[in-house]
């Protein structure tokens, strides 16, 4: 079963993924993706670790979209 990761968590990771890039991640930023992801394991049962890499594989590395 995939883990649903709500949009405002995405969109935390994706402003997270982008200070990476641009070699300026705050504090503030990191805290609210990891207060995101342990609050959404803690609501769901998932293992904290599962929920955090579905994230970044969601944001980070997308599937493609289907070409039909």
């Amino acid at each position: 079963m995939a883990i649903e990761l709500p949009a405002e968590l995405v969109q935390l990771e994706e402003k997270a993924w982008a200070e990476i890039q641009a070699g300026a991640l705050t504090v503030e930023t990191a805290h609210a993706v990891q207060q995101g992801i342990t609050d959404l394991a803690k609501a769901t049962g998932e293992d904290r670790f599962k929920v955090e890499a579905a994230l970044k594989k969601h944001v980070r590395h997308p599937e493609p979209p289907p070409t039909d």
